[in-house]
């Protein structure tokens, strides 16, 4: 799967194909080249408006995913329930993420992209329309798992159509906005929820409203996106097969060195968006959605600026940096919770993301690096599951712990916690690549 994009050398055509899993365009011989442009008729043709259309689309799916973090205080007080039903609120999202990229993962590789992408945007709007109906808890619980599923298929599909849809010579720009789109588009679900519930009418119904609106208007955009697989594909019923997870024996090593990573920095994320809004009101006593949405935007926007900024680094500069940023990011939150500090917190917030997006970005690459080509997809999926149960599970864990001991003891717990696994984090640092 991936772009033709024909070059010529002294005397032979060559063809490179963009390798999304690899992130770089990797050499065909010679005599493969017809065949690879004749799979791929409309690479030459690729224009701006397919990026820019799968961008949009993949952007707006990822901003309805995260609109409930700000306003899960506004839900407790209208349905009565505390901070370890939010976390498993929270938590049931994630398993939809899972459950989407086993059942959905390799589904666009028969089916076609935009078909895929298309049941996404479905799931998505039938999200949002359950939120703004928002009559009682299994609404709720229904749309998170809807949301769930439309986050893991973009999860597994997006970020290889948004590559596909680069026009030549523009693989790296891709590359950087489909980072953007994803962590990008988490965080400006969490910022527009946030000031629309505090500076606009029906604060539980205007963010969905707005959302469900662009979503109509991401499935239009979806016209303009490139298929490239559908047409050729379609029928191969071999494609069409659950994406079940596993790790390759040549990549055992470096996904064992990268899990304290995927561990610690989606516990980080499941932390800030399923806790932080009830610690910053019972504990900061602040209860503007407009500045919980603020803080937890600016974990998600720290980690995809720091990917796109500090992408060219070696992976052991990156490992070594990000892991060391995470553990002081725990330390600035508990001193935030002991003296009350909205600026620590946000500090922290800012230093967790960042340092969350260098390692799971090098986690990635590093394994993909060591994996061979057909087994690449296995072995990122096994990396986002892992992910997404540290993300559900220690949330869930801080959400019952925190009635026990309250919620600032049990961040605080939380906190040691993360830090403890990243120091397994930098002593597998050695394993990554120095160059």
């Amino acid at each position: 799967m991936g772009i033709g994009v024909p070059a010529y050398n002294r005397r032979r055509l060559v063809a490179l194909r963009w390798d999304p899993e690899a992130g770089k365009a990797v050499r065909l011989m010679a005599e493969e080249a017809p065949a690879a442009n004749r799979r791929d008729p409309e690479s030459r043709a690729a224009t701006g408006w397919g990026l820019a259309a799968s961008v949009y689309v993949f952007t707006v799916v990822m901003m309805g995913t995260t609109l409930p973090t700000p306003l899960y205080p506004l839900y407790e007080e209208r349905f009565g329930f505390g901070t370890a039903f939010t976390t498993q609120l929270f938590a049931i999202y994630a398993l939809g993420v899972i459950a989407a990229l086993v059942v959905f993962g390799r589904l666009s590789d028969g089916l076609g992209r935009r078909p895929v992408l298309s049941l996404g945007v479905v799931f998505s709007v039938a999200s949002a329309i359950l939120f703004l109906i928002g009559s009682d808890v299994g609404l709720l619980l229904t749309g998170r798992v809807l949301s769930g599923l439309a986050a893991g298929i973009f999860t597994s599909t997006a970020t290889v159509t948004v590559l596909e849809n680069a026009p030549v010579g523009r693989e790296r720009l891709a590359g950087s906005l489909a980072t953007a789109a994803n962590m990008g588009g988490l965080g400006l679900g969490i910022l527009s929820s946030g000031l629309l519930a505090g500076f606009a009418p029906a604060p539980l119904f205007t963010p969905f409203l707005v959302n469900a609106i662009m979503l109509v208007i991401a499935g239009v955009a979806l016209l303009l996106v490139r298929d490239r697989t559908g047409g050729r594909m379609r029928g191969n019923r071999g494609a069409v097969r659950l994406q079940l997870p596993g790790i390759p024996a040549s990549a055992k090593r470096m996904f064992l060195a990268a899990s304290p990573g995927a561990i610690t920095g989606f516990a980080v994320c499941g932390l800030y968006s399923a806790i932080a809004p009830s610690f910053i009101g019972q504990t900061l006593h602040v209860t503007s959605t407009a500045v919980t949405g603020t803080v937890v935007f600016l974990l998600f926007g720290a980690s995809a600026s720091a990917q796109l900024i500090f992408r060219a680094l070696s992976d052991r500069r990156l490992i070594i940096g990000g892991t060391v940023t995470m553990i002081v990011s725990m330390g600035a939150l508990v001193a935030a919770l002991l003296v009350s500090s909205l600026t620590v917190l946000i500090a922290s917030s800012v230093l967790a993301g960042a340092g969350q997006g260098l390692v799971f970005m090098t986690g990635m690459r590093a394994i993909t690096a060591v994996t061979a080509p057909e087994h690449r997809t296995e072995a990122t999926t096994s990396y986002f599951i892992l992910a997404y149960v540290f993300m559900s599970v220690p949330a869930i864990g801080a959400g019952f712990l925190a009635a026990t001991v309250g919620l600032a003891n049990a961040t605080t717990i939380f906190a040691i916690g993360v830090a403890f696994v990243c120091v397994f984090g930098l002593m597998a640092a050695r394993r990554f690549s120095s160059r």
